[in-house]
């Protein structure tokens, strides 16, 4: 079956800066990417930089403008629209003109594109090549969407001059509503889980409602880690009228970023749900925003809208990418972490490129420096744990915290603090200082790291865009904070844009990669090790606990029993052997997982 879409892969949001200006770079080439809309300081200077690159009016919009968060956001996305849209014409153009960029381009799509398809049957029609070339370019080739992403838990309240404004003016209310006055035709990612409040505030914008043929101006995307996520979502949102026109399935701890650890789900298992279970989630949806748009007297499409199923987390070879489409019968796949070593689609200042290509999979881990309290991936050698260690060294741990996105603790303040700030980690020293005498060294020390280890996001994740460009950057040294998942491990280079999309549909080979595990085995180890390190980690076990324990084991018992099924031969992967040998040895780890019942 042919694709409609260009490609079958796309560019998900990783972190605050490194897919910020991806659609100015790779959209033209009808490749959809996503940018963090949650920075509004990093997107002003974003837009400054490229109002001046690409000669389009620029007007700076303060803090003292009201509602500039919304604003900036606004002008950013119109500001890449225009630029994305010139581009778009321009590389049209120059397929056109020159026949060796044509083939190059078209040797860059998968054998499922449409546009591919269609575009070799021009060239072999033996009829006017330009026109019909023509032709088929502006029927089939759509440049790249600008999607935006915001993390629902990022919805810190504001205040002036101590007193709190509406709710609309909420960090990601205020994103959103930036988001849906743009001029993009494009969908917002919500990651994160759900925010009632911020959902609801949805309900106020025309744009994401449905006309007659089940088209929308905004369009919503939910990233889920299973299908009772994704359904309990999809008819929240359905009962107020909104639609949810892709649901993207994410690796629990396989994945850059935060990682949302299911109760020891694997993928493949949750992916194979979904795709029996795809109408399901279609006929509960549209069941009841046929209800809700019928009550809003607003116009019901005679048929449910698309809905798009789409997965990513640690996919890394042509086979897995094809395996998920075929298979689990998934519209795209996304692609994150190797695309940080693609200076042509993701902004990474020098430094951490260099840090990212030599990394080995020790080096990569899930941390608990995020501010949010969920564990976070990164990789060591950051030049944020540099400054932090000399502050934390001399004394003086804590950021200055200038931006305050993170400042979601209302346990001193009630306009909020970070736990990654200096006042906030004094505090909790202050007050750990106070039982020293009560308490072991050891246990001490531990509780010290953990109020200290907390790093500065908001500062991290936005310099590499400020380092690439040579922006300057005013104020206490963070350094960069990188979010790469496990997979980086197996990326060693810089490469071509071009060349990771050859790599992408099988055409070419970036790594050698016998040594890499199968994305899926990947996973089961990684949950594995979640687990050991759990029981590891308890000092006093409780029935409770146990119990959690045993239900985490048995479903990744179940998903192993699932993947035995499934790798049968090289049907599925010409590595099966390889895949059932190294999923035995985390099975056998699994089963040999020991811990001292609690006496009672």
């Amino acid at each position: 079956m042919l694709q409609k879409n260009t490609h079958t892969f796309h560019i998900p949001v990783m972190g605050l800066a490194f897919t910020i200006d991806s659609p100015i770079r790779v959209a033209q080439y009808g490749i959809d990417s996503v940018i963090s809309i949650m920075d509004d300081d990093l997107i002003e200077k974003m837009t400054a930089f490229y109002a001046e690159k690409f000669k389009q009016p620029y007007e700076e919009i303060s803090q003292k403008v009201e509602d500039f968060r919304a604003k900036r956001i606004t002008n950013y996305l119109n500001l890449i629209d225009t630029v994305v849209t010139q581009k778009f014409e321009s590389f049209k153009a120059e397929l056109l003109e020159t026949r060796s960029k044509l083939e190059d381009f078209m040797a860059t799509l998968p054998s499922t594109s449409e546009l591919k398809v269609r575009l070799e049957e021009a060239i072999t029609s033996g009829k006017d090549n330009f026109h019909e070339l023509q032709t088929t370019l502006n029927h089939y080739f759509k440049p790249g969407s600008i999607d935006v992403n915001i993390m629902t838990k990022l919805d810190k309240d504001n205040f002036i001059d101590h007193e709190q404004l509406p709710v609309m003016y909420n960090d990601a209310h205020a994103a959103l509503r930036g988001f849906v006055n743009s001029t993009t035709n494009s969908s917002v990612v919500f990651s994160a889980g759900m925010n009632p409040r911020l959902f609801a505030y949805m309900e106020s914008f025309d744009a994401f409602y449905p006309n007659e043929n089940g088209q929308f101006q905004k369009k919503i995307i939910l990233k889920v880690s299973d299908f009772r996520s994704a359904m309990i979502q999809g008819n929240f949102l359905a009962k107020k009228g909104l639609w949810v026109s892709e649901y993207r399935i994410e690796s629990g701890l396989n994945c850059g970023g935060h990682a949302f650890a299911t109760d020891g789900f694997l993928l493949g298992p949750i992916l194979e749900e979904f795709k029996n279970k795809k109408q399901d989630l279609i006929e509960s949806a549209y069941g009841l925003l046929s209800s809700a748009l019928t009550a809003k007297n607003k116009t019901l499409p005679n048929t449910p809208p698309d809905l798009k199923l789409t997965v990513q987390g640690g996919v890394g070879t042509s086979e897995e990418h094809q395996f998920l489409l075929d298979h689990y019968k998934m519209d795209a796949v996304g692609w994150g972490s190797p695309f940080l070593l693609v200076p042509e689609a993701t902004s990474v200042d020098v430094q951490t490129r260099k840090l990212l290509a030599g990394a080995e999979a020790e080096d990569l881990y899930l941390s608990n420096i995020s501010p949010l309290g969920v564990p976070f991936n990164t990789i060591k050698g950051t030049t944020n744990d540099f400054y932090k260690n000399q502050r934390i060294s001399s004394g003086k741990a804590g950021s200055s915290c200038p931006k305050k996105f993170l400042a979601l603790s209302k346990e001193y303040e009630a306009e909020g603090s970070c736990s990654a700030s200096k006042k906030y980690q004094d505090k909790k020293i202050e007050a750990l200082d106070e039982t020293k005498d009560a308490i072991s060294a050891e246990a001490y020390n531990k509780a010290y790291t953990s109020i200290t280890e907390k790093s500065c996001l908001c500062v991290g994740l936005a310099n590499p865009s400020l380092l690439e460009f040579g922006i300057p950057i005013k104020g206490q040294n963070q350094g960069v904070v990188v979010c790469p998942g496990p997979n980086m491990a197996y990326f060693s280079k810089e490469v071509s844009l071009k060349d990771m999309m050859h790599h992408i549909y099988g055409s070419k080979n970036l790594e050698n990669h016998e040594a890499r595990p199968n994305m899926f085995v990947k996973e089961l180890e990684l949950y594995v090790t979640y687990l050991t390190n759990q029981i590891n980690d308890t000092l006093e076990i409780s029935a409770q606990q146990i119990k959690k324990w045993e239900t985490f084991k048995t479903n990744l018992t179940n998903g192993i029993s699932y993947y035995k099924a499934l790798f049968t031969d090289a049907t599925t992967f010409a590595s099966f052997a390889k895949i059932t040998a190294d999923m035995a040895i985390f099975e056998n780890k699994l089963q040999q997982l020991t811990y001292q019942e609690p006496a009672f």
